[in-house]
């Protein structure tokens, strides 16, 4: 039995997940959907991007898990490389879902095209938050119309400090026992860092045809993708 510990991408909380957790179970093992701090239901806690990667370890050390099958989706990417580090010899496999990865020293934003202008002006604009992005961000995703509107109503702020603050790795990512996901509509090839991250023998890709939110638009068939990762 493996245990699934899964971190939704920015603004969303565990609920993300609710589509995909009963696959997962059926196939008889553990589930544990992670909400991170200063979202969902956690909001008002101050959280900066260690504080998302000790939430992780947390999650895992409070309830003593092995076997676990990390999946860190979009910019959860990050955080959850961090915590695959940490957690040890309890890991058995780190899924990057169509996500972010670290980079040791560099925040999440400095991956985007203009280095992160965007957000951090943004967050200077909604006092230190990436507000909720408007319905028309999710187009083009597979998703329907009502599946886009849970998304935007289920969303919450992002605290910003989680985004702009350096990533810290003890060791080299490649080395990590992994498999990326990459949901290839709208933006079909791994960005560079993934790809050669792919190349050093530990990485494998598989790819999705869908949109970027694929527990919304193909929750069963992520499912499918996620069990075969842990064997079954």
């Amino acid at each position: 039995m493996a245990n699934f510990v899964l971190v939704a991408g920015a603004r969303l909380g565990s609920w993300a997940w609710d589509d995909v957790v009963p696959h997962l179970r059926a196939a008889g093992h553990g589930v544990h959907p992670l909400t991170l701090s200063g979202l969902a239901e956690k909001q008002g806690v101050q959280a900066g991007q260690q504080t998302h990667v000790q939430d992780i370890v947390d999650e895992v050390e409070r309830q003593d898990l092995r076997e676990v099958v990390l999946v860190g989706h979009s910019y959860s990417g990050v955080p959850s490389g961090q915590a695959a580090e940490r957690i040890g010899d309890r890991l058995l496999h780190m899924v990057f879902l169509d996500s972010s990865v670290p980079t040791d020293g560099e925040p999440f934003v400095s991956a985007w095209p203009d280095g992160g202008a965007m957000v951090r002006a943004s967050l200077a604009e909604n006092r230190g938050f990436w507000p909720v992005a408007l319905a028309a961000h999710f187009q083009g995703h597979g998703l329907t119309d009502a599946q886009i509107a849970r998304i935007v109503s289920g969303s919450t702020p992002h605290p910003g400090a989680t985004l702009t603050e350096p990533a810290v790795l003890e060791g080299p990512l490649g080395d990590l026992p992994a498999t990326y996901i990459k949901c290839t509509l709208g933006d079909p090839e791994p960005s560079d860092d993934v790809a050669q991250l792919l190349t050093g023998g530990r990485w494998r890709l598989i790819e999705m045809e869908t949109g970027h939110w694929p527990m919304f638009s193909q929750p069963r068939e992520l499912a499918q993708v996620l069990l075969g990762i842990a064997g079954t």
